[in-house]
């Protein structure tokens, strides 16, 4: 616009002016008193300003700027095709190596061992609250750790088909930790034990994996995938809605032992529901959501050029730290969990009055700070700070609610 005035004020007085927009280009016809025909072509073009919020939802969640980015340039024409990921076939060179390449990174990531199967399948991790009882219930058994309102819903689901055995919970004390799971009275005859690692509405965490006594361990850990470095071979399957910390809605990613892909499912599980329909077929059974993997695949190789889950983990614990310091020492803002089992990735917290939490998340709001409300099963506020939110945001975060904290000490 700046450089749109600069030429035209250099057009004489006397002479008639039509600005003219064409494509990315500002012109100016000027017609001078000769009836000559000038053409000034300002050849910079204007930047657009993009006014971007601190996003702190629960997920779909913030994605790094620099994906979104290079996904805006390859929207058009991805690495030459002439088309978007959007338009492509699932079964072209390009697509299978988009796929290709997002497994691979992250079995980097996460060193994956080569007797495990990565599976990007639809559904969301919801659809795994069904899906691996119908495949791995082979006794008609299996344990349930509930920490959560997820965990539940999974624990619920399984009693469809069979027995589920709650092993231990924390819903006496709304979710707000997690129980001591070192010596659980567990059947000998369960087929899993099943855990939700980070609980995205309570704000809780395992820093220990329970003691499973020998048996198979599943684990949700859509929340916290790729936040820390992981043991894969601790799991018999470890899975993941990537909506929280890794992509789009649309996809999980299921990290599955080989030995626990058969063809021994239970009586009436769909083709589609089960783990070796897409293992046999390297997650192309049928069409599976391009984009989101496309879009995994970029935040797979952001992460390895951040310096891998190690480095992930150290930011992290970083951000969580600003955050929870301010809110050990807070007069008006409490945390609800307790402090050992606090999660990296979500925090709630509340001021104990229902309309000044209401007026908080108004007002952040308003100043660029979005979705902070909490879940209604625990009120107040929760701040989502996964891998692609910065240390910025946080520390602008906490900067407001001091200043909310000082203009509503008398409330």
């Amino acid at each position: 616009r700046e450089v749109f005035w600069h030429e035209y004020a250099k057009i004489p007085r006397h002479t008639s002016q039509n600005a003219i927009t064409e494509g990315d280009f500002k012109c100016i016809l000027a017609r001078n008193c000769e009836g000559t025909e000038r053409l000034r072509i300002c050849e910079k073009e204007e930047e657009t300003k993009v006014s971007r919020v601190y996003n702190f939802s629960a997920g779909p969640a913030v994605l790094p700027e620099e994906v979104l980015k290079e996904a805006q340039a390859e929207m058009l024409d991805y690495n030459g095709t002439g088309m978007s990921v959007m338009e492509m076939s699932h079964r072209s060179k390009a697509f299978d190596q988009i796929i290709q390449e997002a497994e691979k990174d992250l079995r980097d990531l996460m060193h994956i061992p080569d007797n495990y199967k990565v599976l990007f399948l639809q559904g969301g991790a919801s659809l795994q609250f069904a899906m691996i009882p119908m495949n791995l219930m082979k006794n008609r058994k299996a344990g349930y750790i509930v920490t959560g309102q997820w965990a539940k819903k999974a624990y619920q689901e399984a009693q469809i088909y069979g027995e589920a055995v709650k092993l231990a919970s924390s819903e006496d004390k709304t979710f707000s930790y997690i129980p001591d799971c070192s010596d659980l009275d567990i059947p000998e005859d369960l087929d899993y034990v099943y855990i939700c690692e980070n609980n995205t509405i309570y704000g809780t965490k395992y820093k220990k994996l329970p003691n499973t006594k020998g048996h198979t361990l599943v684990a949700d850990v859509s929340s916290c995938f790729l936040s820390e470095p992981v043991d894969v071979t601790k799991y018999g399957v470890i899975y993941g809605g990537v909506q929280k910390n890794v992509g789009p809605a649309g996809v999980v990613i299921v990290i599955i032992r080989e030995d626990l892909i058969t063809e021994d499912t239970l009586p009436g599980t769909p083709t589609m529901l089960k783990y070796k329909t897409h293992a046999d077929a390297d997650s192309l059974y049928n069409t599976p959501p391009c984009y989101g993997i496309y879009i995994c695949g970029k935040v797979f190789k952001w992460l390895k050029k951040m310096g891998g889950l190690s480095v992930m983990k150290e930011r992290n614990e970083e951000k969580a730290k600003i955050l929870y310091d301010f809110l050990d020492q807070s007069k008006l803002f409490h945390g609800t969990v307790v402090p050992e089992d606090r999660s990296l990735m979500n925090v709630p917290f509340v001021t104990g009055n229902e309309e000044l939490d209401a007026k908080f998340v108004k007002e952040a709001t308003a100043a660029g700070f979005v979705n902070l409300k909490g879940h209604r099963t625990v009120g107040g506020m929760r701040a989502s700070i996964y891998n692609a939110m910065p240390k910025e945001g946080v520390e602008k975060l906490v900067a407001f609610m001091k200043k909310f904290e000082e203009e509503n000490a008398n409330a």
